[in-house]
C-alpha cells in the first residue's frame, strides 16, 4: 500500500512539473490521496470536508511569502529545526515549479517576472542549499535575469528590507521606516494607527528592524550572495542612490518628486539625528513602544498574526529582543499553520487558510439545493465549525490605545485563533448561521444563541463608514487628500 501511494504521489508531482507552464495551480492531489486512504476508497475527486467541519485546500499563490519565512528562519538560526530536509526539498520543488520560462518569478504564480520575487526566490534557494548552478540551469537563468536588469539595487522597498535583514543589502539603501511615527499624536494624519490594518501590522515590525538596523549573521554564503546579485563590487555601491531605484517590471507607479524629497530629508537629516544622542533616547522609546504593539498583536492572534508577512517579521523582532523568549518560541510553534503541501511542492499560504469563508459559502450553496436530509452530517459539522469560529470577545485592554476595532460577534476569514473579524466574513457567517437555525436541529445541530447573532449584527453595523459603505476590518481612519503624496 505504501509503495502504491508513493507511486501516486510521484506521478502527481511529475505531471504537475511537466504541465507547469499550462496550469499554474495545484489540484491538491496529495490531500485527496490522503483523504481517500482515510476513507478507504480509491480516490476523492470532490472537495473533502475535514472532521471539524471545514474544507481544507490550497490558499497559496503569492510568491513573496516563502522567501520571508526562509530568511526569517535563517537569521534566527532555526531553519533546519523548523523546516527539516523533506520540507526544504518540497519548498525548492515549489519554487522551481513556479519559475517562469524567462528565469524569473512573478509576484504570484500567474504573474510575469519581477525583480522582487526573482531575487528573493533565488536567495531562498541558495539558503536552502541550492548551488549557483543548481536546478538544471534554473539558478543560472534566474541570476542572469537579475543581473540583466541591473542587479538587486533595483529591487523594490520590501525586497530591500528583506535583503537588509539578511545582510545582502545595506540599510542605508532603504527609504526611512522610522519607528518614531508611533510616538506622534494620533490626530496627525500620518500616524500609523490611521493606516489600514494590514499595512499597519506590516509597517510595525519593519519599523522596529529598521530602527535597530538589525542584520543577521554574516558568513560565507551571505558574502557570496553579495557578489552574485550585483553588477559591480558591493563596497562600491552608492546606497543613497539605490534608495529610489526600482526595476521597470516592479514599478507600478513612479515616485512623485514630493515623495522623493520627503524620503531624502528623513534619510539624510532625520535619521542622522535620531541615531545620535540625545535623540537616540527617543529612538529607544519608539522601539519599546513598537515592541509593545507587536506583543499585543501576537497575543491576540495566538501568534498567528493577521497575515504571513507580519507573522514572520514579528517573529524576527521577538528574537532580536530576546532570542530565548517565550514569544519567539510561540512564534515557531505556529509557523506550520501557514504551510501547505501539494503536488507542486510546499508553499506558504496567503493567510492561515480560508476556512470560515469557505464553510459559510458552502453551507449557503448546500441549503439552496434543498438537499438538507442527504447532506445532514456535512451540514452538522459545518454548523459546528461556524459556531466554534465566531469571535466571542473583544481584544483585551484599551482598544483605542492599540488602534483596534471591536471584535466581539464577528467572524474571521479563517479560524478563531486569527482573531481579526472581517465585515464580509461576518455577514456571510451570520447568513449561514441564520439559515441553519431554520433547519431541523436533529439534522444540523442546535442553532446558535440569539445573543451571538445580535453581537454579529452589531459588529457589521459598527463597520459602516460615514459615506454609507462598509469597511473590511475597521472604519476608515485616514483622509482621501493624502493621495496627493502619490501623485
Amino acid at each position: 500500500m505504501w509503495r502504491l501511494k508513493r507511486a501516486q504521489v510521484e506521478k502527481a508531482r511529475r505531471e504537475f512539473h511537466n504541465n507547469r507552464f499550462r496550469s499554474k495551480h495545484s489540484s491538491d492531489l496529495l490531500m485527496r490521496l490522503q483523504f481517500a486512504e482515510q476513507k478507504e476508497c480509491d480516490k476523492i475527486e470532490l472537495p473533502a470536508q475535514a472532521e471539524d467541519g471545514f474544507w481544507p485546500g490550497d490558499y497559496g499563490g503569492p510568491l513573496f511569502l516563502l522567501p520571508g519565512l526562509v530568511i526569517g528562519l535563517s537569521v534566527t538560526g532555526a531553519l533546519d529545526a523548523i523546516l527539516p530536509h523533506e520540507h526544504q526539498k518540497e519548498i525548492c520543488r515549489y519554487l522551481y515549479n513556479h519559475q517562469n520560462k524567462d528565469g524569473g518569478w512573478g509576484l504570484h504564480i500567474e504573474g510575469p517576472s519581477t525583480m522582487f520575487c526573482t531575487a528573493l526566490s533565488y536567495v531562498s534557494l541558495r539558503l536552502l542549499g541550492e548551488e549557483m548552478d543548481g536546478g538544471d540551469g534554473a539558478m543560472e537563468t534566474a541570476r542572469k535575469w537579475i543581473l540583466d536588469r541591473g542587479g538587486v539595487t533595483n529591487i523594490p522597498s520590501w525586497g530591500k528590507m528583506w535583503l537588509s535583514v539578511l545582510g545582502v543589502y545595506e540599510w542605508d539603501g532603504n527609504n526611512p521606516l522610522p519607528p518614531e511615527l508611533w510616538l506622534l499624536p494620533y490626530f496627525l494624519p500620518v500616524h500609523p494607527g490611521r493606516m489600514w490594518c494590514h499595512c499597519r501590522m506590516v509597517y510595525l515590525p519593519m519599523s522596529y528592524l529598521y530602527g535597530k538596523r538589525f542584520v543577521g549573521p554574516l558568513y560565507g554564503l551571505i558574502l557570496s550572495l553579495r557578489r552574485e546579485l550585483y553588477t559591480f563590487p558591493y563596497h562600491l555601491i552608492d546606497w543613497d542612490q539605490a534608495r529610489n531605484l526600482c526595476a521597470k517590471e516592479d514599478l507600478y507607479y513612479p515616485h512623485p518628486i514630493l515623495q522623493d524629497m520627503l524620503w531624502g530629508g528623513l534619510h539624510k537629516v532625520g535619521e542622522s539625528l535620531l541615531m545620535k544622542w540625545p535623540l537616540s533616547k527617543l529612538r529607544q522609546k519608539a522601539l519599546t513602544t513598537v515592541m509593545d504593539h507587536i506583543h499585543y498583536e501576537d497575543e491576540n492572534t495566538q501568534y498567528i498574526c493577521i497575515g504571513p508577512v507580519n507573522k514572520v517579521l514579528n517573529m524576527i523582532c521577538c528574537w532580536v529582543e530576546d532570542p530565548n523568549s517565550e514569544a519567539y518560541k510561540y512564534h515557531l510553534s505556529r509557523i506550520k499553520d501557514y504551510l501547505w503541501v501539494a503536488e507542486d511542492g510546499m508553499k506558504m499560504q496567503g493567510y492561515n487558510g480560508s476556512q470560515l469563508w469557505d464553510v459559510a459559502l458552502a453551507v449557503q450553496a448546500t441549503l439552496a439545493t434543498n438537499l438538507v436530509n442527504e447532506y445532514g452530517s456535512v451540514l452538522r459539522k459545518a454548523h459546528s465549525f461556524i459556531k466554534n469560529t465566531q469571535v466571542r470577545k473583544d481584544s483585551y485592554g484599551n482598544l483605542s490605545y492599540w488602534y483596534r476595532h471591536i471584535s466581539k460577534g464577528g467572524w474571521p476569514f479563517s479560524t478563531p485563533d486569527n482573531g481579526w473579524p472581517v465585515s464580509d466574513c461576518t455577514a456571510e457567517g451570520l447568513k449561514a448561521a441564520l439559515l441553519l437555525s431554520l433547519m431541523p436541529s436533529e439534522i444540523v445541530g442546535d442553532a446558535i444563541a440569539a445573543d451571538q447573532l445580535y453581537d454579529a449584527v452589531n459588529l457589521v453595523l459598527s463597520l459602516q463608514n460615514s459615506n454609507g459603505g462598509f469597511a473590511s476590518y475597521e472604519l476608515t481612519r485616514s483622509y482621501a487628500w493624502l493621495e496627493v503624496m502619490k501623485h
